[in-house]
């Protein structure tokens, strides 16, 4: 007599067998159900984010350059990244009720607003929309770093990564942003996930690892970098797989297949441009740099469309500028090596940093473990590297591809071989927790506590790691609630309207600082930029509270008799 729902054990199968199996499959439903908690935490923390927030200063250009795309089938918006994620974006946008103006003929930044603030749609319900793609894209990575970190190391594993991932202040504050960092590093984690399951049934992932690659590079041009690195792993994977082996021909196949991928991945830019435009017809946009050296040739010689080819010069052009940086206080122009691991110290929960260091330990030195290594190590790495020489120290979605491969990283933790290794781990997954429900809903600002927490995080970095121009919505609110009447003078960073949220300002940098008198309102990083003319007003002037941690409002005393 057998138990219910146990089935009756196989012909030559022992019943401690048959009750393992069973074991094993009820093991399972727990851990879907964390997973499910914790994905559902990460979709509701972003969504909750998202709603309040005004754009960005990149996503109108993104949101007109994708329904341009797909209304116009037209390449002339944002020549700089490559069309994919902002079809996606532009495809929310349209289902939000977006609207596109063939006959309008600015700049890409005035083509943004002028669809989000001039077209007569509902801005913030276009916005949204527009971010709800990049929104579902972040939970399916989540997915990804479960499973790369399971596969690696087992459900425990997987459960802590993802847990890692979903709780990461940086991860959720860029994934609710209709932007391009978080699509092009989940992409090309996916990709390497893939290229280690290539080990086992390379003809089954080495495809999908080259559509995976290739549809990182037709998001973004950061992904570039990678591409040696994966090519390099691909060659791994199946060099070092059964079939190769047994056929007497690893390297030959694995060179074969780094071919291979390749071949897939630009044939999946060339389709996303094509998508736009079939005929691609293209006109070099005036502005376009003359690119020299080594630059000039990779961006002449690599087998992509022209489009891509003049995005690539714009973008070389603009690591030729000198841009004004902040860091830790200080102002500076041009750029530091040091910065985006500075900027991570800051920007991460301090059990993240902590268990990222024991999970690449982890990596280097359990034999278990180092097949995987080169996977989720070596790309992270070459990534960092390149972004670390850019001249543009504007914030950590630069390197937020470090959050997720370091994720599956600490996967390793629970794998070594210690009696309570596991429960060591979640003691700082826990502190990860607590801090990053701390922040909400202010993550984009965030910083760890031992730089004070999102309220400090403006006397150590600027522009994305701060303030991106998000908070003008909660400004009108604190406005309307708490100075009503008062005379505002608004020095705003970003590309939102003012007047849309209901806010009747004036410009303190367009009058005689003795004229200035009453509320000025600063975006905190303008003051990071030590503007001369706006200096000496916010000297003279009290702070009296701020918005979002992104705003300080300040009261001008009134003019002496």
């Amino acid at each position: 007599m057998t138990a219910v729902g146990v089935p009756a054990a196989a012909p030559g199968e022992a019943p401690e067998g048959r009750f393992r199996a069973a074991l094993r499959r009820h093991r399972r439903w727990p851990i879907a159900a964390v997973v499910a908690a914790l994905l559902a935490q990460l979709a509701f923390a972003m969504v909750s984010t998202a709603v309040p927030q005004s754009p960005t200063i990149d996503e109108p250009v993104y949101i007109a350059a994708g329904v341009t795309y797909l209304r116009e089938h037209d390449l002339r918006y944002n020549p700089e990244h490559p069309p994919l994620g902002k079809i996606l974006i532009g495809a929310g946008a349209l289902v939000g009720g977006a609207r596109a103006d063939p006959s309008f003929t600015g700049t890409q930044s005035d083509a943004g607003r002028h669809l989000l603030y001039e077209s007569g749609t509902d801005a913030q319900r276009v916005l949204l929309a527009a971010r709800l793609p990049v929104m579902a894209l972040t939970v399916l990575f989540g997915l990804v770093v479960f499973a790369f970190a399971r596969d690696v190391t087992g459900p425990a594993g997987g459960v802590a990564a993802l847990a890692l991932y979903s709780f990461s202040p940086d991860v959720i504050a860029h994934g609710s942003l209709a932007t391009l960092d978080v699509p092009v590093a989940g992409l090309l984690l996916t990709s390497v996930w893939l290229l280690w399951r290539a080990r086992r049934r390379p003809r089954l992932y080495v495809p999908l690892a080259g559509a995976a690659l290739g549809a990182a590079v037709a998001t973004k041009m950061s992904a570039l970098p990678a591409v040696p690195v994966l090519l390099a792993l691909a060659a791994l994977s199946v060099g070092t797989s059964r079939r190769s082996r047994g056929a007497g021909r690893p390297v030959a196949a694995g060179l074969l297949s780094a071919a291979g991928v390749a071949v897939l991945a630009v044939g999946v830019v060339w389709a996303a441009y094509l998508a736009v435009d079939p005929r691609l017809r293209w006109t070099a946009p005036a502005g376009v740099p003359a690119i020299g050296g080594w630059r000039g040739l990779a961006a002449g010689g690599l087998p992509f469309p022209e489009p891509f080819r003049d995005g690539m010069r714009v973008q070389f052009g603009f690591e030729d500028l000198r841009w004004t940086s902040f860091l830790f206080g200080h102002t500076y122009q041009g750029s530091r090596w040091y910065y985006l691991p500075a900027a991570l110290l800051v920007k991460t929960p301090l059990g993240m940093l902590a268990l990222w260091a024991a999970g690449v330990a982890a990596m280097a030195a359990a034999p278990r473990l180092r097949p995987a290594a080169p996977y989720v190590l070596a790309p992270a790495a070459a990534l960092l590297a390149v972004a670390m020489t850019g001249a543009r120290d504007l914030g950590v979605r630069y390197a937020i591809f470090i959050p997720m491969f370091l994720a599956v990283a600490v996967a390793g933790v629970t794998a070594v071989r210690w009696r309570w290794a596991k429960a060591a781990a979640c003691v700082p997954v826990l502190f990860v927790a607590v801090s990053s429900l701390r922040a909400y809903p202010y993550y984009l600002p965030y910083s760890n506590e031992a730089f004070g927490g999102p309220s400090r995080t403006h006397l150590h970095l600027h522009d994305s790691n701060v303030d991106w121009g998000q908070d003008l919505g909660r400004l009108a609110d604190r406005l309307r609630e708490r100075h009503p009447g008062e005379r505002v003078w608004l020095a705003y960073k970003g590309s939102g309207v003012p007047s849309h949220y209901g806010i009747r300002a004036s410009d303190p940098l367009a009058v005689p600082p003795d004229r200035v008198r009453g509320l000025l309102v600063v975006s905190d990083s303008w003051i990071a930029k030590d503007d001369p003319r706006l200096t000496p007003l916010i000297a003279s002037s009290e702070a009296v509270g701020d918005v979002g941690h992104s705003i300080t409002i300040f009261r001008r005393p009134a003019r002496r008799p």
